[in-house]
């Protein structure tokens, strides 16, 4: 496989998977703009020849659609996949001992491997106002490192063996950071670095911290990769790139010998400096929030280095193929974590954490005649207590029982919940908890509510299939818009403040309830813009759960309590956006216009069709 990223590029371009940009482009605003025609066009990845400001050239889109990123990977593929199914089920090489030889050879291969002659990666010593600096959003805090593999060693147990390696959020420049010997570094606690970290601020030292950019693609996607306990990221690095992964230390810093570029520096304990705002995958800004300052000691680059990004906004972009591509290599790896799943679907559209479907398994009570869910609550509680699943706000749980389900046909599987769930039983709160801190729906930083929607059994309702009598011509709530079956979307007045939003929901229940019963709508949505959200699926899964905080946010028509257990006749979700939302990504329409040329007769892109 590929000693290097150019490597890798020159065999994307042989077999057209890449074009070249020789047109000297713009990293403030340009190439973020450019990468999201090309990945939204299902067009290739580019390398951009000349970026303004840089002597460095750029790569992106790298792993845009699942096809290239196979294409990448073809080589060790399925040894891979096997050597992951093995680990997160040993018993398979007990039984078959002989069949599993050739995984743990590939896996014994695979080992990092430490060098002590001269590194490519420190082939120049440079600055950090030499890289390119790419901003991709007008109101982004600065410039990022999109795809960086941050690494960090247990101060408790040193040694590549027992690093983290992550991909965690760099800025690299704007707020306060002192360019060139400050940058900031984002990232949750409970993540591999914050432990690291954590350690060394007891101790009362700096952490060492290493920042490797590009190299072989393997090297970039391990450091996203859900591994099974006990796999350590270089490992599988090693093991996809089929060669190991090689390092070195200079000056007590790990050192990636097949890097690009590596940035090295040091956390020190209680530092920290404002850091943001930054378009992030729910499609808002995540706002300025204080994050851990890094004290930059070097800067390395490899002759020729080729600097690789990703754009970061409103799903799909490049991040939804990685997500497909991670599927693709852990295959069943949920059903090994939590018994009784079949799988769990973090939805793209909504942003990926706000939202989960799930289908588990329910085991009915042969002598009762109703089936009603009972184990499904406990797998849902398992699924919200399980790493990044732990994120999510909204979690929609069924069971199979006389049809296959597919919980990624969106529109099918939630019209298969709607038309069982006992609005009056099946959902289940849980407040004052944990969620993404990229989402500002909630409380407060890192702080919001969840929610379960547990149905199965018999189907106990039909959907309506267009707009209900009683939704039309209501006073406050107008521009009624049929979503899907059993969904309908109703435009409001601003958003202003909850005790205001109390008595419109209020008198929205009271006029429902005076108009009798409407069982065949079990979900309505009010929204800012009805035509927008009922547009495209997407944009109601957009909308809907990244613009709610489930405590907040949900309420029903004719709602009641019964022993602390809440229960409606239809339920009401606000999904306007509120004064404390950050404030979603917009494209800038002078950038809109000036990408335009390359992508006319004689440019770089002319072969690209975009929308």
């Amino acid at each position: 496989m590929y000693q290097n990223l150019e490597e890798c590029l020159i065999d994307l371009e042989k077999h057209g998977h890449l074009v070249r940009i020789g047109e000297e482009v713009d990293p403030y605003l340009e190439m973020a703009a450019i990468h999201m025609k090309v990945y939204e066009a299902g067009g290739p990845a580019l390398l951009f020849e000349k970026v303004k400001g840089s002597k460095f050239r750029a790569v992106s889109n790298l792993f845009g659609t699942l096809e290239r990123s196979k294409f990448i990977f073809r080589k060790n593929w399925e040894d891979v996949q096997n050597v992951i199914a093995l680990r997160q089920d040993p018993i398979k090489a007990l039984k078959n001992p002989f069949t599993h030889v050739r995984n743990g050879l590939t896996a014994v291969k695979a080992l990092p491997l430490k060098k002590s002659s001269s590194l490519p990666v420190s082939a120049q010593e440079i600055n950090i106002s030499d890289l390119p600096l790419i901003q991709h959003w007008l109101k982004d805090g600065g410039a990022f490192v999109t795809l960086p593999q941050v690494y960090s060693e247990d101060p408790d147990n040193a040694g590549i063996m027992n690093a983290n390696l992550g991909m965690y959020r760099i800025q690299l420049n704007g707020n306060d950071y002192e360019l060139n010997k400050e940058i900031g570094v984002h990232y949750q606690i409970h993540r591999g670095i914050g432990v690291h970290q954590d350690k060394a601020t007891k101790k009362g030292e700096p952490l060492k911290v290493s920042i490797f950019i590009g190299g072989p693609p393997a090297h970039t996607l391990s450091a996203v990769m859900p591994l099974p306990e006990g796999l350590s990221e270089v490992t599988f690095a090693g093991m996809l790139a089929g060669r190991r992964f090689r390092y070195s230390y200079i000056d007590g810093y790990c050192i990636s010998n097949d890097a690009d570029f590596v940035i090295t520096g040091d956390i020190y304990p209680g530092e920290t400096k404002p850091e943001g705002p930054f378009g992030d995958h729910l499609g808002y800004y995540s706002l300025t929030h204080e994050f851990p300052l890094m004290r930059v000691h070097k800067v390395y680059a490899r002759e020729n280095a080729i600097w690789p990004f990703t754009v970061v906004g409103r799903p799909p972009q490049e991040d939804t193929s990685f997500g497909a591509l991670i599927h693709e290599l852990t295959g069943d790896a949920i059903k090994q974590e939590i018994p009784g799943v079949k799988e769990v679907h973090a939805v793209d559209a909504a942003g990926v954490h706000p939202l989960l479907f799930a289908i588990g398994s329910e085991r009915y009570t042969p002598y009762q005649q109703v089936k009603q869910p009972a184990e499904l609550l406990t797998i849902a509680n398992r699924i919200l207590g399980t790493g990044q699943l732990s994120l999510a706000k909204y979690l929609f749980i069924t069971a199979e029982d006389k049809q296959p389900l597919d919980s990624h046909k969106e529109s099918q599987f939630l019209a298969y919940i709607l038309e069982r769930i006992d609005l009056h039983r099946d959902i289940h709160f849980q407040t004052h908890t944990t969620i993404d801190t990229l989402d500002y729906s909630g409380t407060g930083l890192n702080q919001g509510s969840k929610v379960v929607f547990a149905a199965s059994g018999e189907k106990i309702r039909d959907l309506c299939a267009e707009v209900p009598e009683p939704l039309k011509g209501l006073p406050t709530f107008t521009n009624p818009r049929f979503i899907m079956p059993g969904i309908v979307a109703l435009q409001g007045p601003q958003f202003a403040t909850y005790e205001d939003a109390q008595k419109e929901w209020q008198e929205l229940s009271a006029n429902l309830q005076l108009q009798g019963s409407m069982p065949s709508c079990p979900m309505i949505i009010l929204c800012d813009d009805s035509d927008f959200l009922s547009e495209t699926i997407n944009n109601f899964l957009w909308v809907t759960f990244t613009r709610s905080n489930p405590s907040h946010d949900i309420h029903g028509v004719n709602s009641y309590y019964d022993n602390k257990h809440w229960g409606c006749d239809n339920l009401i979700i606000d999904a306007r956006i509120k004064p404390h939302h950050a404030p979603p990504l917009i494209a800038d329409p002078t950038v809109e216009a000036n990408i335009q040329r390359l992508f006319v007769q004689g440019g770089s892109l002319a072969g690209v069709k975009i929308k």
